[in-house]
């Protein structure tokens, strides 16, 4: 094994680490806006992070693994599906507005944001059988816009710093 690969895998657990260990605070942290299930989302700085300076691949499986190990931490199965999907199609959007529309972080976020409280919404009202649900999808978009710009700002932040200490990371940033 090349010593660039051990290097860029031991990085990549960090990101994992580090965003399962913010998700373990964040779901302590009580939302000021009285929405059930609502969170920061500020775990989604670590896999935007990922994003765009390791890949979409790479983006994708830190997604997933942060789920799945916040899971096995907190023993809260049933929040998992909600995490699961939501990181699932937000990774999804979030690898397409960066890689093929070539949109900046910040609106990269916003699109994750967004696809991550629709595909929590969809599944809860597959489970529930009742897509009123749907009624309480603007109230999570409102607060998305302003997670969402958050993690984007945040994200920008970090990699411009990660930039000057190692030149050549994230050369795309806007």
């Amino acid at each position: 094994m090349k010593n660039s690969s051990v290097k860029k895998n031991v990085f990549l657990a960090l990101l994992v680490s580090i965003g399962l260990a913010v998700g373990y605070i964040e779901n302590m942290i009580p939302v000021p806006i009285p929405l059930p299930g609502a969170r920061l989302g500020l775990s989604n700085i670590v896999v935007l992070i990922t994003i765009v300076v390791f890949g979409w691949k790479e983006g994708f499986t830190v997604a997933l693994l942060k789920s799945v190990l916040l899971m096995l931490v907190t023993g809260n199965v049933s929040s998992f599906f909600y995490s699961f999907a939501g990181a699932f199609l937000s990774a999804i959007a979030m690898n397409i507005s960066w890689y093929k529309l070539n949109l900046s972080i910040i609106s990269t976020s916003l699109i994750g944001s967004f696809f991550h409280n629709l595909a929590q919404v969809t599944l809860g009202s597959i489970i529930v059988s009742n897509w009123r649900l749907f009624y309480y999808f603007p109230f999570l978009i409102i607060l998305g816009i302003f997670t969402g710009l958050f993690v984007g700002m945040a994200s920008k932040y970090i990699i411009e710093q990660l930039k000057k200490s190692m030149p050549g990371i994230g050369d795309k940033i806007e």
